[in-house]
């Protein structure tokens, strides 16, 4: 019999809690409670886009979820840019997280931005394509093939539905005053082949001594992989 357990699913940059709905029925189907929200300027808040988001802001928007839904004993998850987010509720509100989940995701540095931790011509292009599309509000979206998903029918689905993402919540920083995860349990997936923009997290990962996975499905694992994802999170 499958004890329920909570998930927070949280998506990263230029996606939506929508990114989940491969994982979250199913799960929801075996009697799970999931939430999957959308961080604020992106998805179906993308009318809230704006200068003013920081991360700061996207750690209040999950924070606001588990206090609001009164969640307790979370498996929380943050795929790519959710690691910051999901690392600040750790040092808000650890005595409702279970586990942290970091799937393909950045580990963050206390007082560093998102932006100084992916490669240096990586950022530099970020920076490039923001201004020249919106006068640096935010960073237009990659091709789906950045995002190791080839399908043509999963590409279209995201060309439809993922969003620019906010250039000021990439530039901002978040101040933690402990390590990543606040010491509490934490397993680290690397999606195979690697992306490139989390090179460094990965490292971070294994130096922090979590449990460190790696699952060959794409950067997108729960579109391209959603039952892979699945069972890792049966796991825990």
């Amino acid at each position: 019999m499958t004890v329920p357990s909570t998930y927070v699913l949280l998506h990263g940059a230029w996606h939506g809690g929508w990114c989940w709905k491969r994982v979250a029925e199913p799960l929801r189907a075996e009697g799970h409670a999931v939430y999957a929200p959308t961080q604020t300027g992106l998805g179906e808040r993308s009318h809230l886009l704006s200068h003013e988001l920081t991360l700061d802001v996207f750690v209040q928007d999950v924070v606001h979820v588990l206090e609001f839904e009164d969640l307790r004993d979370v498996v929380l998850v943050g795929h790519s840019f959710g690691g910051f987010p999901i690392s600040g509720v750790a040092e808000r509100l650890p005595d409702r997280i279970r586990h942290l989940v970091y799937l393909d995701a950045l580990v963050p540095e206390s007082g560093r931005s998102p932006m100084s931790l992916v490669p240096p011509e990586t950022a530099a292009e970020r920076r490039r394509l923001a201004q020249a599309s919106s006068g640096g509000l935010s960073i237009p979206v990659p091709d789906p093939s950045a995002f190791g998903v080839t399908d043509a029918a999963d590409a279209a689905w995201l060309r439809a539905r993922c969003t620019p993402h906010p250039l000021s919540a990439y530039e901002s920083t978040l101040e933690l005053r402990h390590p990543p995860g606040n010491g509490l349990p934490a397993t680290y997936v690397a999606v195979t082949p690697y992306y490139a923009p989390t090179a460094s997290s990965r490292e971070r990962a294994k130096r922090l001594g979590w449990r460190y996975l790696e699952m060959q499905a794409g950067h997108d694992a729960m579109v391209t992989s959603p039952r892979a994802v699945i069972e890792l999170l049966r796991t825990l």
